[in-house]
């Protein structure tokens, strides 16, 4: 079993790297590109959808307006672009917004900034995976019938490649990222191409149907509430941008230029994309209706209704399938990579966390292939649950979305400003002045757009769903602040007892108690053991469970030639660990500064179901004994014929043995 597992394991994550190979993950712009980008740009495939959803509760007419709310997102995408340039070389350490906030803000609105991240890292892996789902379902409606299903193994399989390194993985991912967007280029080029220079009306399969508002004419201020809710909604087109700042460390050299060359390409190509994913929807009618047998006059009783891009690209290619069917994969494809952005920027959180003790140790550790392989598994799990909690239904994930993108840009935002006016004070150099004054500007407009659509998004959406995020954001906060009270008291107390150490009264007697249930050859091992480490008193005594087999190892005993004393414990009830508890307390009590000893034979197997079959008495009277001061616990191993094997085997690595040095 233990070969089997390690063989797979090199199956799965390839062999290990040494720490010293840590510069080989480092990433081009061009795996860069891929590896960060993809959950920026593969919003620009659901984004555009959901902002004609929400329209379509005001019926048709509502839609005039979807270019004019996609211009307003664009805008807010390219001003927050421009601002986390600043950030990108201001802080290129890669802690990202957590490090811009806690380093300007405090630590408490730092806390609050790596909450509202880790937790929209995890529902960008839900939503990406379930609306890969969907799109995929427009063309296989197998898959659109079993999309949870489908959704929970997509994540499984994508933390599998992540756990092979980051260099990997993006390498992995560059030429379906690089499909997705020469497809779609080529869909609206050739899609605007017809309808404005050809002048061939495109027509989408939706468009001769009939839209019906589902609550009459909307006017007022129901309507300015749904174009917000709309806005708030195309809003996710924004997510992913801040991965760049986030992951500054895994770019070569100049890191701090490549990266912010790289967030501008990302601007650049996700605000062309979302534009025109837009304008061609208007062009050819698209209509996208959030119940569509009950709004859509007109549709077959048996109508599916595919997504906004599976009916563009139908109507682009009306005369070629064989497009559709790519298109369709690609942006399949791309919306299960845009996870891997998370897959890249929540274990490098949660590493910065865990060092800043917020969050468990074991975090910060690397595994095998230098990636951070316990926060890799705790999102692709936590991901899982959502999924499975919300049936993979988009429309459901995205209200709980993009609050924690906002609540991250908009205090980032105001960090930043507060950071230029910091260096402003003691600068003095004129060309350094107006270059920081620049960036202070950039990052105020950024701080009044960002925390403008911040309250848009949690008016529009805080009762269809935004609670559940802010709810999960507080708890995780709540549980980081807790875990970093454990963490400082632990180490008050550690610092406290290596002052006092030189106070500490050494002990006066050594006791030593060997555990024995048969006289055999580990018992053996262990009393000569026990008589090796010289102790002032030593005594063998076992526990009577069982009258005829107890006088039987009595007798053994005293037909033996071994000299230390053996003595029964009485146990009516027929417990082991209570008695020799109490028989322990006994020794320590009649004299504090002696030190107990127990020596505890155990069996060393070659099989996991061996381990089961042995060993678990003296588990659990160990798990016992460490609570008792002024007790010390010996295991004296005695190895199994069956543990031989083990000898000829690799041996198993555990994560974080590459980083200390532990494999060649």
């Amino acid at each position: 079993m233990s070969k089997l597992s390690t063989v797979a394991r090199r199956l799965l994550l390839g062999r290990p790297f040494r720490s010293d190979r840590l510069s080989h993950t480092l990433l081009p712009k061009r795996i860069a590109l891929p590896v960060f980008a993809s959950d920026a740009l593969s919003s620009t495939a659901y984004a555009p959808e959901e902002i004609f959803l929400v329209l379509s509760v005001a019926g048709l007419t509502a839609y005039s307006m979807a270019p004019w709310i996609g211009l307003a997102v664009a805008v807010v995408m390219l001003i927050v672009i421009a601002s986390y340039r600043q950030n990108v070389h201001a802080y290129p350490s890669g802690g990202g917004d957590y490090e811009v906030v806690t380093t300007n803000l405090g630590g408490t609105a730092g806390l609050t900034v790596a909450s509202a991240l880790l937790v929209d890292y995890v529902l960008t892996v839900a939503v990406s995976m379930s609306s890969a789902m969907a799109n995929i379902g427009s063309a296989v409606p197998f898959i659109n019938q079993h999309k949870v299903l489908f959704a929970v193994i997509a994540i499984l399989l994508l933390a599998s490649i992540n756990l092979r390194g980051i260099r990997e993985s993006g390498t992995a991912f560059a030429v379906p990222t690089y499909a997705f967007m020469v497809g779609m280029f080529i869909m609206l080029g050739w899609g605007l191409f017809q309808i404005f220079v050809l002048d061939t009306p495109l027509r989408a399969e939706s468009a001769d149907f009939e839209m019906h508002s589902e609550h009459g004419e909307i006017l007022g201020f129901a309507l300015v509430f749904l174009v917000a809710r709309a806005f708030s909604s195309g809003s996710a087109a924004l997510t992913g941008v801040e991965a760049i700042s986030n992951g500054v460390p895994a770019f070569q050299k100049p890191k701090s230029r490549n990266a912010a060359t790289t967030l501008a390409l990302l601007g650049a190509i996700a605000i062309t994309l979302f534009m025109g994913i837009i304008l061609l929807a208007k062009e050819t009618g698209v209509q996208i209706a959030e119940r569509p047998h009950e709004q859509l006059v007109g549709a077959p009783p048996d109508y599916h209704q595919k997504t906004l891009i599976a009916q563009l690209a139908d109507a682009v290619f009306h005369d070629f399938p064989v497009a559709l069917y790519l298109i369709a994969g690609v942006t399949a494809l791309i919306l299960i990579l845009a996870a891997n952005t998370a897959f890249n920027g929540f274990p490098v959180l949660g590493s910065i966390l865990a060092q800043d003790r917020y969050l468990p140790r074991q975090l910060h550790t690397r595994g095998d292939r230098l990636a951070f392989s316990n926060g890799i598994l705790f999102l692709a799990f936590a991901a899982v649950a959502f999924v499975v909690a919300f049936r993979a239904e988009v429309t459901a994930l995205i209200q709980l979305y993009i609050v924690g993108v906002f609540v991250s840009f908009t205090l980032s935002q105001i960090g930043m400003v507060r950071h230029w006016t910091r260096l402003l004070r003691t600068e003095t150099d004129a060309d350094a002045r107006r270059k920081m004054m620049r960036s202070r500007i950039i990052n105020g407009i950024g701080l009044t757009c960002t925390g403008t659509v911040l309250v848009i998004v949690v008016v529009t959406k805080f009762v269809s769903g935004a609670w559940i995020a802010i709810l999960a954001m507080a708890a995780l906060f709540a549980l980081m602040k807790a875990i970093h009270r454990h963490y400082e008291t632990v180490a008050r107390e550690l610092e406290k007892q290596a002052a006092e150490a030189d106070d500490i009264v050494l002990p006066s007697r050594n006791f030593a108690v060997v555990l024995v249930s048969k006289l055999h050859l580990p018992t053996l091992r262990a009393l000569a053991y026990a008589r090796a480490t010289r102790p002032d008193t030593l005594e063998a005594i076992t526990v009577s469970v069982d009258d005829a087999e107890t006088r039987e190892l009595v007798h053994k005993w005293e037909d033996s030639d071994i000299s230390v004393p053996l003595k029964v414990i009485a146990s009516p009830y027929r417990e082991i660990t209570r008695p020799v508890l109490d028989y322990v307390k006994r020794v320590t009590k009649e004299s504090p500064r002696t030190v107990v000893t127990v020596f505890i034979p155990e069996y060393v197997v070659g099989h996991w179901w061996e381990q089961v079959l042995h060993n678990q008495s003296a588990l659990r009277l160990k798990g016992r004994l460490l609570f008792e001061p002024n007790v010390m616990v010996t295991s004296v191993p005695w190895q199994l014929s069956s543990s031989e094997r083990l000898k000829t085997l690799q041996p198993q690595s555990a994560p974080g043995d590459a980083r200390r040095g532990f494999l060649e």
